[in-house]
């Protein structure tokens, strides 16, 4: 099958390709089917792959090249790609969880305007995706990460006539651009002291390069920028709830498996640089650990059903950079599977139900759909329970893990540890008022969306069941030792890629203390954390169940619960502090320096030199006397100049 790997990169755009070319005349369906044989036919040969890779019991990946690119002195990039551990891992999460998304779109764009065009856009994604996690150099991982930025751009206002889609699309393409500027820095930084772009070269000269290693905390700092970006974390989060505007399809795509985990796999490849140094992961730490209370705050009074799921997207992304930020790389990626399941579960669950709401996304005019809808009641649930932390389901294991190695780290630990602990107990909470608000209660609908209410079709609802049983199970392939299972296939997996930055480490004579707590320590973690996820459901349970409570309308919202609908009231702020300010500033260079000043420089240029030539012109008269008189005033001219001159 790695003889084959090549397709997997072709193949999504050879899709794009076929769908983009004829998608005003070809059949609806044909252009389905090929768009999902586009990404179904990788994921089989990536997990093909997966096991004649062997994974466990080789260091050496598998490296292919499609094209030569860009050769200019001592810098090469190609289109080439390493298959590993790391990039085999998340090529089946892209190709996998893209494909039951690919095939759910069927169910749910169908009868939509640009049916085959959305399938082109989602194909050219994951193309993209895949470039980004399977190129072996940074100058083509910047070339993914710039083809998910325009895809998502494309997907977002993909109703580009809505002027929220379109303002929305140009919000995270803007935002996005701002991270790459970091993400373009730690390029030229890592080839002017290293060499190279290719991440073999980098980590193999690394231990040598000791000027590199006085700048180490900055480079991983300017990378860091760019993960902010993508992975949206705080500040620059903002754009992924607004997001939303594109169809249930592209919020599953981007903010379950994909898109916004670029970020984290970006540190979990450049785990030599970031485990090198001394500051710069702390800080990725504690930005993950603050965006992921921060952002879950933000859900508790959240109305729209998938601004819920968005914001908890930007908390569970802040739990991948706390683990990666304490070097529990293996916690990171494990959390970013799970993630990808019971994330892009329940996107889709949330779409099966604004699908038979008639495009209602407001959980005040919902209520007892559990009803109307038992297979997406079902899965939903599963998918709530796993991202809450509830034992056996996948999300208590990651996040679990990710919560005793912040616990464990060294310095600032116990602080990281809390602010995991609140977040978790705020999530459970939030979840299951939104599942309370959804499929409980009292019918909040109106008769006529009543009476059509019905189960989403098959092609909705089989990604739905696969997704759950990976919501419910995925978890297993990390168990800790307590529970009795002692299953650390996750650890063995990844140890050759993880275990380049200890390397290097040890080459610059840094030393970072394991990972390492006692059996009774870790007991109580885990209890204080399932704990505390029960607590948030109790209270929940309490008031959005047993009492039925429904968030107040809009202009109802008072008090703290106000600042919380409201967003913090950070869009507002940045509007103020930032974007009027670049707007006014903007405007007045336009007209003040860019009218008055350069066009009036130019434009007053031109007009002496045309008042100019006039007055030069009006001395051509056409008169043969006014002729000899200038020639006799010429003549009296230089007679004077030379004899004043030899005087």
């Amino acid at each position: 099958m790695l003889e084959l790997f090549p397709l997997v990169i072709l193949l999504p755009l050879i899709g794009a390709i076929i769908n983009g070319l004829y998608y005003k005349k070809m059949p609806h369906n044909l252009a389905a089917w090929i768009g999902i044989l586009a990404v179904a036919i990788p994921f089989f040969i990536t997990l093909g792959a997966l096991f004649e890779y062997k994974p466990m019991q080789t260091q050496e990946p598998y490296m292919f090249t499609l094209l030569e690119w860009i050769h200019v002195g001592n810098f090469k990039a190609d289109f080439a790609y390493q298959v590993d551990q790391l990039s085999l891992y998340m090529a089946l999460i892209i190709t996998g969880i893209g494909s039951l998304i690919h095939l759910y779109s069927v169910g749910y764009m169908h009868g939509e305007d640009g049916f085959n065009r959305f399938f082109v856009y989602l194909n050219l994604f994951i193309f993209s995706m895949l470039n980004l996690v399977l190129g072996d150099n940074l100058v083509l991982m910047f070339l993914g990460w710039e083809g998910v930025g325009l895809c998502s751009y494309l997907l977002i206002g993909f109703d580009y006539h809505k002027s929220f889609a379109a303002n929305a699309g140009m919000k995270a393409f803007i935002t996005n651009r701002i991270g790459d500027v970091g993400f373009a820095v730690g390029i030229f930084l890592t080839y002017w002291y290293v060499g190279s772009v290719r991440y073999v070269d980098i980590f193999q000269a690394m231990p040598n390069a000791l000027s590199y290693k006085e700048i180490i905390n900055w480079v991983a700092f300017a990378f860091f920028i760019g993960a902010i970006g993508k992975s949206a974390q705080i500040p620059l989060y903002v754009w992924l709830p607004d997001a939303m505007a594109g169809p249930t399809p592209v919020s599953a795509l981007i903010h379950a498996a994909t898109m916004v985990t670029a970020g984290v796999f970006m540190i979990g490849r450049l785990n030599p640089i970031f485990y090198a140094t001394t500051w710069a992961s702390d800080y990725v730490a504690i930005t993950g650990a603050v965006t992921a209370l921060f952002a879950a705050t933000i859900g508790l009074q959240q109305t729209d059903i998938k601004k819920v799921l968005a914001y908890s997207t930007v908390s569970q992304l802040g739990y991948m950079f706390l683990a990666m930020g304490v070097g529990a790389y293996t916690a990171g990626m494990f959390h970013l599977m799970t993630h990808a399941f019971f994330k892009a579960l329940m996107f889709l669950g949330s779409g099966s139900v604004i699908h038979a709401m008639h495009h209602e996304q407001d959980m005040r005019n919902m209520g007892s759909l559990k009803n109307y809808m038992k297979i997406t009641w079902l899965t939903f649930m599963v998918g709530t329970l796993a991202i809450a932390g509830i034992p056996p389901f996948s999300g208590f294991f990651s996040k679990d893990l990710i919560l005793e190695k912040a616990f464990s780290h060294h310095g600032i630990g116990i602080f990281l540890w809390i602010l995991g602990i609140a977040g978790a107990f705020t999530t459970a909470f939030y979840m299951f008022r939104l599942v309370f608000l959804t499929f409980y209660g009292k019918e909040r609908m109106d008769h006529h969306t009543k009476e059509h209410l019905h189960e989403s079709p098959w092609t909705i609802t089989v990604p739905l069941i696969i997704l759950a049983i990976g919501a419910a199970f995925a978890g297993l392939l990390q168990v800790p030792h307590i529970l009795g299972g002692g299953v650390h296939v996750l650890d063995h997996y990844f140890q050759p890629v993880f275990s380049q930055g200890v390397k290097i480490g040890e080459a610059w004579g840094i030393i970072k203390p394991p990972h390492e707590i006692s059996s009774s320590t870790e007991w109580t973690l885990l209890l204080i954390s399932v704990g505390v996820a029960s607590l948030g459901i109790f209270f929940s349970y309490l008031i959005y169940y047993k009492k039925e409570t429904v968030p107040p309308r809009d202009e109802e919202f008072q008090g703290f619960a106000k600042v919380l609908y409201n967003k913090y009231y950070v869009d507002e702020i940045y509007n103020a502090s930032i974007i009027q300010p670049i707007m006014q500033m903007s405007d007045s260079l336009a007209h003040d320096v860019d009218k008055k000043i350069i066009d009036g420089t130019v434009e007053g240029t031109g007009k002496f030199f045309l008042n100019l030539s006039e007055g030069i012109r009006k001395i051509q008269t056409g008169i043969v006397g006014d002729y000899a008189l200038y020639i006799v005033l010429g003549a009296i001219f230089v007679v004077f100049y030379v004899f004043f001159k030899g005087v």
